[in-house]
């Protein structure tokens, strides 16, 4: 990607918080965080065009931030007493853990705004689908209808959900 488009440009300015909170858990120090999330800005805007579209920008820019913080600590280290890298590592660790399950969690509660939003029966032949155990034939031969009529139904549900889910996620974050 490269660093002059619009979508980097977007999605560097929306990490923002979520990268600095990230700094924050690694060095408290709020004004050293501030310092370290330009230098981090700095690296993510040179290395751009290394960023995979489509994977998860927020757990990239933490990455590098990790880096940065890493690099601060060393050179603190030979100034003063600080966390040793396990705790660290640990700290960083619990932080990445928690970005990914509050991505899992947007991402959930969009699911379920969007499944509201279906017909009836198609959120029926959803849950039907879902159910232990469950197969496309089974459903198939309760409803009359071929496995292949089933299977499309459902292949078009589900991307249609796919979409409803991703406006959902882009209109929370462009709210913000």
């Amino acid at each position: 990607m490269k660093s002059d488009s619009e979508e980097f440009v977007r999605l560097l300015t929306e990490a923002q918080g979520p990268v600095f909170g990230y700094i924050l858990t690694l060095c408290p120090d709020r004004s050293r965080a501030r310092d370290l999330l330009q230098e981090t800005n700095i690296t993510l805007w040179k290395k751009a065009e290394t960023f995979e579209e489509g994977t998860n920008f927020n757990a990239w820019a933490c990455k590098v931030a990790y880096f940065h913080v890493l690099a601060f600590r060393r050179k603190m280290a030979r100034e003063r007493l600080v966390f040793d890298d396990d705790i660290l590592d640990y700290l960083a660790e619990r932080s990445d853990d928690r970005l990914e399950e509050d991505a899992a969690l947007a991402r959930n509660r969009a699911l379920q705004r969007c499944l509201k939003k279906l017909p009836e029966h198609h959120r029926k032949l959803v849950e039907a689908r879902y159910q232990p155990k469950a197969s496309v034939q089974d459903i198939a031969a309760e409803q009359g209808r071929t496995v292949g009529s089933v299977s499309q139904t459902l292949y078009r549900i589900r991307h249609n959900l796919m979409q409803c889910i991703e406006k959902t996620l882009a209109a929370e974050r462009a709210a913000g």
